[in-house]
């Protein structure tokens, strides 16, 4: 584990402009506006921030790009798109309007091309490859789905990240569909196998319920970066309290 200091991503999962949070991606609940919602938490020291257009690729539709220009006039820290972003043409248009990264999931998985393409024309520091995954009991290993969790793929999760590292990703998101919005920990079983085999940043997404579940996703699970939701959205937590417990483990993180 390299001793950079370790980042607190906040997500903010849009649908009809607005921000909403579920349980293992269904049963959504509005919480807030995404404008309002970004800059509270640039104030509340988020080292990151991401925004997830989740029905975009279930929808077939373009992400909300007059969303993606008023979040990042109004932030200055890192700020990552994703959601709906099929072809180089999109990317473009999206670190244009002020995002500093893209993340891509289905369509980067059913044409890996695309990975190699963008790392080559805006480099891999600004492409992450997102990969949700579900653990298969029958089969014993997880797997990967796409559009927002709707679609099974029976890909074994490893061998599509090892892919997607060798193609250019320069960063994984990593999400537990089992774990999202469950308040109950990181799956750090996947976490630690993706941290321990891939050399690029794995970020672990879904299943954040207190502070010891992100110094634990770190240490035990090896994850560069924890992303989380409804922890924040309904105030449970504070980014600032969080990373207090953090450095009380030990970890180097951005006060």
């Amino acid at each position: 584990m390299n001793e950079l200091t370790k980042r607190i991503i906040p997500c903010l999962d849009i649908k009809d402009g607005r921000v909403v949070k579920g349980v293992n991606f269904v049963n959504l609940q509005d919480a807030g506006d995404p404008v309002e919602c970004a800059e509270l938490y640039e104030k509340h020291l988020a080292d990151e921030l991401c925004f997830l257009d989740i029905t975009a690729s279930s929808d077939r539709r373009e992400i909300l790009i007059h969303l993606v220009e008023e979040v990042a006039s109004k932030i200055f820290i890192p700020f990552t798109v994703g959601g709906g972003i099929r072809t180089i043409q999109d990317i473009r248009e999206v670190l244009t309007r002020g995002a500093d990264k893209v993340s891509i999931n289905t369509s980067a998985f059913q044409n890996p091309k695309i990975l190699t393409e963008a790392s080559e024309t805006f480099g891999s520091q600004c492409i992450v490859c997102a990969i949700d995954v579900k653990f298969h009991k029958e089969r014993n290993r997880y797997e990967v789905f796409l559009h927002g969790g709707r679609t099974e793929t029976g890909r074994e999760a490893m061998d599509w990240g090892r892919e997607a590292e060798e193609k250019g990703a320069g960063e994984i998101l990593l999400t537990s569909m089992d774990r999202d919005g469950t308040k109950n920990g990181f799956d750090i079983a996947i976490l630690k196998k993706m941290s321990n085999e891939l050399s690029i940043p794995i970020i672990a997404s879904g299943g954040a319920g207190n502070p010891e579940h992100f110094t634990e996703a770190i240490l035990r699970g090896g994850a560069d970066a924890v992303l989380a939701a409804s922890i924040f959205h309904f105030g449970e937590y504070s980014i600032r309290g969080v990373k207090e417990t953090m450095r009380e483990m030990g970890i180097s993180v951005r006060l």
